[in-house]
């Protein structure tokens, strides 16, 4: 599948400014993997403390922009869009920081399933600058209804 615009991933997640961390995806390829694309401004709130003098996104909001990649690629391949479920981490394993995220670098996020069921799914997703990796982790999300 080509890539999807901002208004795509828009309708596949809930999250919103500033959460919002998946500006669009380059490719999915459904039930298997996504690569996404989260552009890093000097605007995002977080930099404001993140820290004064030395802008670094914080690792778990690259973790964030992981899971919402795997988010859309869930929605996307298990024809979940417009049906109100929303997906939720349940777990994160792994997690590793490689190398800072700074301001004005387009963070590339590949995610993939590694299992898939009806309600829990695993992913493994990897963050990189230029083809360096960034970071990596490995997680689980539950798909369900938004409460009530």
């Amino acid at each position: 599948m080509g890539p999807l615009d901002i208004r795509r991933v828009m309708a596949a997640l809930p999250h919103r400014y500033p959460m919002l961390l998946v500006d669009r995806v380059e490719r999915i390829v459904p039930d298997q993997s996504i690569t996404a694309i989260k552009a890093v401004s000097m605007n995002e709130p977080f930099f404001q403390g993140h820290f004064p003098g030395r802008p670094i996104m914080p690792g778990v909001l690259i973790v964030e922009a992981l899971a919402q990649a795997a988010g859309v690629l869930a929605v996307e391949s298990l024809g979940l869009a417009d049906s109100g479920k929303l997906v939720y981490f349940m777990a994160i394993d792994g997690a590793k920081f490689r190398t800072p995220v700074e301001p004005g670098v387009l963070l590339q996020l590949d995610v993939e399933f590694v299992q898939k069921r009806a309600t829990v799914c695993k992913f493994t997703g990897r963050a990189s600058i230029d083809g360096k990796l960034a970071a990596e982790a490995n997680f689980t999300a539950m798909i369900a209804d938004p409460p009530a």
